[in-house]
Order: C-alpha cells, then structure tokens, then sequence
C-alpha cells in the first residue's frame, strides 16, 4: 500500500455550510476499515470545531487554527505549535473597530475588508506574523504556522512520512498542505487556482467529492493515477538531444549492473541522493563499507561490530531517518543468512508504514544469490522499490531478477547484462549491436514500456566522492584491489593498499619505474577500477597522455590530484 493516511480539510471540502453528511461520515469509516489514517486539517478554532461536528473521533489527528493547535482525539490531548500574539495587539485591533475579531489559543481571525487594518497594525507594534486569507477569511499567525507546519508535526507524532499522504482541499490556505502530500486533491468545487496545482480534480464537490476520492483509494490506492505523479521522478540523467531520463519514485524495481569500474557507484550515489533531496527514505544494505560517509545517513555497524537489526528498525521508525546497514563486521559466508532475516522485517514495517521508500542492495549477488530461494516472502511486494547493484547479475536469484521492470547497465558490454537480465528472466531482449558506453554514461531499459535501451550520461551527486574517502584514503584494500610498483622488468614487488601508501611510495620509487607505469595509464586503470573514482582517473589519464612530462611533473600533477579529492595526512 502507498497512502496510509488522508488529510483533508472541513469547509468547503468535506463539510457543506459547516456540516458533514451521512455518506460523507460512511465513507470516512470505511477508509478507517481499511486501515488507513484520517487527518483533519482546519483553520476552525477547536471549540468551534467541536460544537459543529460531534463525530470527531473518525479522526486520528486533527489540525485547527490552520496549523497552530494539534489535537488528539481519543485522549483529548491539546498540543500548542505556536504562541498567541501579545495582549497589545489583540486589544489594538479592538480600538481600531476590527469587526468581527475570534481569538484562539494561537490564531486571531477577521474577515474581509478588515486586512488593511490587520496588517497597518502588525506594521505599527513591529511584530513577527504573517497573514493568510481563505476565500473571506483574514486569518493572522505566527511566522512559518500553516497547514503544512501543522500536517508535519500530525505526520511526525504517527511516524508517518508526507510521501504516503493524499491531501485534499478547495482554498487558498489548503496550498502548503496539499504541495506537502505525496498526492494533492481540489474537489469540483475548488477555487480554479487550486485546481490548476493539484495532481487530481474529483467529479463530485464538497463531501461527494471527498467520498468518490476515498473509494478510489480502497479500491485501487489511486495506482490507475500514478501518470499524474511525474513532479515526483527520480533524475537519471539527460540523453544526447538533453531528454531528461527518470524513474519513478514509487514501484520500481531497478537492477543496477556493470562492470567493476564502471561507474556504478557514481551513478548509484546519484541517484540516492536524489531520492534523498526529495525525502524519501531509504535503507542500504551495504556489504563493504561503501556507504559510510553517504551524507544524510546514519551508517549501523562497521568492521569491528556487526549491525543489529533492532537497531535498524528503531531508526527507521523515524520518517525522516534514512540508514546505512554496514555489513563489514558480518562474515562473508553469514551475510545472505543476515539479509535473509532482514528483508521480511522491512517488509512487515513496509506493510504497517509504506517505509522505507527504497530498499538498495550493493553486492546483490552475495546478498541474493543464485542457490537463494525465499520461500517465506512475498517478492512481488517485498521488491517494489528496490534497487539491486552487482557485477554478476547472472549470480543474482532468478526469483529477484523476474520482478525488475528496470535495468540500468554501465561500463563494458553493457548490452550483455541486459541479455543476461532477459535469459533468466525468459524475456525476448531488444536487439542491440555491441557498444562501448564512454565514462559518465549508461543504459537504461525499461521492460514494461517494450522500447528500446535509452543511452544517457548519468548526473553524479555532489558528495559521491565523499563515502569513499576514509576507505580509500587510509582504508585496507585486499591484495586484488592494490596498487603494485613493479617496474618495466618486474624487479619491484611494492604494495600499496590505499592512496596514502601510494603517495608515499610514488615519492620514493625511481623515475623509470614511475614512468613505465605512467605510460601504461596504469594510474588511472587503479583510480578507476579499485578507486572507483572517475573523475580522478579521467584527470590521471589527461596526465598521462602528456608524453613530454617528466617524472617529477607527473607525480606532483597526479599527488595534486588525489589531494583536491581526499584528505591525506601531512
């Protein structure tokens, strides 16, 4: 299930002349049955609130003074998100014959024309308020209270994220909260200029409108609109004739393949911190450290101490957390056995929250391998809004890879993974020659749209470099992943294990042993194959086609280098 929870307002939407009708009250109980939450979010004073519509408790949560008073029904507890202007004021527009004048426990209200006066007033005592108007109504708060401060901090106190929320409204003071929602509603009867904004328009008005949007949600969870919800795409990157490609940011299942080297991780770091701009939240499953210095994340476990997944759960509660479960401290032959445990658990928090949003698998060939057979799970939903990174896709479980509607492939042969992806999968592979993509670039396939592979430079993130720089910098790489001085006859045998030990070591080598591995751009092959740093191996590269560079030159340029990208101790 996508939306969990439906905000909608009183006047105007779900109540005519400040009354609710009795289809309007069934259809509101049967959205309950189903297990979704019901969110009031009114700019009515609560006293007032309660007097006309006795049926309260439908309600989880209600939001009144236009987002300045969270209310609880079923215990009636009172929370204030804001503080009432000061005496002064309120008894200045008295004396100014401001008429009529309601004082809340944080809102003061007016009507037309009485605005002028209002703000002259907030003007002449220097205060901090802000005006909102509602069709007639002059409503003054404190700066930053709106239905969308007050939905948030409803949203906060149910663990519940804005991203599994349809909100649904008719006036100006319904645009914060309806931009805050996954998927905004106007009914028939909406001002024009909330219909233009909104992502659906109902049939009915008023109540009959809000009734047709609440069996469109038990019915179908409003998937027949998902077309109408591309504001939210997840940016891929731009095609030759600058045609953006995306994803969407809810029911994907994406394979992510390529070569060691080939700018997976960048293109994977991208995408991630995209989906993060946006505040979806996301869990990594992240089996070598990769992740630890992903900005916006909490990383579980390191290579001392494996994660727990209580802990895991603990922070994921929190709609805004995103988690990095680093596997380094579990064994290699206990991680399958690890995720295996870990995957029903999301998806039973999924199930209960519709979080996390995405669920990234790095090494999914040792998390969900081959021999792998879930029998316990429900893999049509437990993959929807999952990303799967590997180098061997054919290692990957057929059972996992039946339900990818999108691969994206990187580095050498791309065009293999893709037939692999169809091989297992019993897929007719669209035809495509053999091609070398360039770095920066990949192709994506989207299987249910039956078109051919779309090629495209991938948008790195801004701090892709960034997760990699601890373990790069000082870190430990095995012996496969190492740098070795050998020299043109292999007399040297020199290790070096991360960037700082091979700057130490390109300090002392002879000038012919650096040379021979300058000109045989094995610099940048290691940036880019056990680095996997693109931009510093596109950089070494540059250096290392100048044939007319001296040694010293070159070492300095490539020290330089790596210095601009990571932090080495003096």
């Amino acid at each position: 299930m996508r939306y969990f929870a439906l905000a909608t307002d009183y006047d105007g939407t779900l109540a005519t002349d400040g009354h609710v009708n009795d289809d309007t009250l069934e259809a509101m109980k049967r959205l309950r049955i189903s297990g979704r939450k019901l969110i009031l979010v009114t700019g009515r004073q609560l006293d007032d609130l309660l007097r006309v519509f006795p049926q309260i408790d439908l309600f989880d949560y209600v939001v009144a003074e236009n987002g300045a008073l969270l209310y609880l029904p079923a215990s009636r507890e009172e929370k204030l998100l804001g503080t009432q202007p000061p005496e002064e004021f309120i008894k200045l527009l008295q004396e100014r014959n401001v008429d009529p004048l309601s004082v809340g426990r944080v809102i003061v209200a007016t009507w037309h024309p009485n605005e002028n006066t209002v703000l002259q007033t907030i003007r002449d005592l220097g205060l901090e308020l802000q005006v909102i108007f509602n069709k007639g109504a002059v409503m003054v708060l404190p700066s930053g209270i709106n239905k969308a401060s007050g939905l948030s901090a409803a949203l906060d106190e149910m663990n519940l994220s804005p991203h599994n929320v349809v909100g649904v409204g008719d006036a100006e003071n319904d645009h914060a909260m309806l931009n805050l929602c996954e998927f905004s509603v106007a009914v028939a009867n909406a001002l024009p200029i909330v219909k233009e904004r909104v992502d659906f328009v109902t049939d009915g008005s008023r109540g009959a409108g809000v009734s047709e949007l609440i069996d469109k949600m038990i019915a179908s969870d409003l998937s027949e609109l998902n077309q109408q919800l591309q504001r939210h795409d997840i940016l891929l990157g731009t095609t030759e004739d600058n045609s953006q490609v995306n994803i969407p940011a809810y029911g994907s299942s994406i394979l992510l393949a390529g070569t060691s080297g080939g700018g997976k991780s960048t293109l994977a770091t991208g995408v991630l911190e995209r989906i993060a701009e946006q505040n979806y939240q996301f869990c990594i499953i992240d089996p070598e450290g990769d992740y630890e210095n992903f900005e916006g994340a909490v990383v579980l476990g390191d290579a001392e101490r494996s994660p727990r997944i209580t802990e895991v759960l603990d922070l994921l509660e929190q709609p805004h957390q995103n988690v990095v479960v680093n596997l380094l401290g579990v064994a290699l032959q206990d991680r399958p056995a690890f995720f295996a445990e870990l995957l029903p658990i999301l998806q039973k928090m999924r199930s209960r929250t519709g979080r996390p949003h995405w669920i990234v698998v790095d090494e999914a060939h040792h998390q969900m391998p081959s021999s792998w057979n879930p029998a316990e799970l429900t893999l049509p939903q437990q993959l929807t809004g999952m990303i799967l990174i590997t180098v061997h896709p054919d290692q990957v479980a057929p059972a996992a890879l039946s339900l990818i509607d999108t691969i994206l492939t990187v580095g050498k042969s791309p065009e293999q993974n893709i037939k692999q992806l169809c091989e297992i999968v019993g897929n007719c592979p669209p035809k495509l020659a053999p091609q070398t993509l360039e770095p920066g670039e990949a192709l994506a396939w989207f299987r249910a749209k039956d078109a051919e592979p779309l090629r495209f430079r991938f948008k790195p993130g801004r701090t892709e470099r960034r997760r990699h720089a601890r373990k790069y910098a000082e870190g430990e790489l095995g012996e496969d992943k190492s740098f070795y001085f050998r020299g043109a006859e292999g007399k040297l045998n020199l290790r070096a294990q991360n960037l700082i030990l091979f700057t130490q070591m390109a300090e002392g080598v002879d000038d012919e042993t650096w040379l021979y591995h300058l000109q045989q751009q094995d610099y940048s092959r290691w940036f880019r194959e056990a680095i996997k740093d693109d931009s510093l191996a596109e950089e070494a590269a540059e250096i290392e086609k100048n044939a007319h560079t001296s040694a010293t030159e070159s070492r300095t340029a490539i020290k330089q280098a790596i210095e601009q990208r990571y932090t080495l101790p003096a």
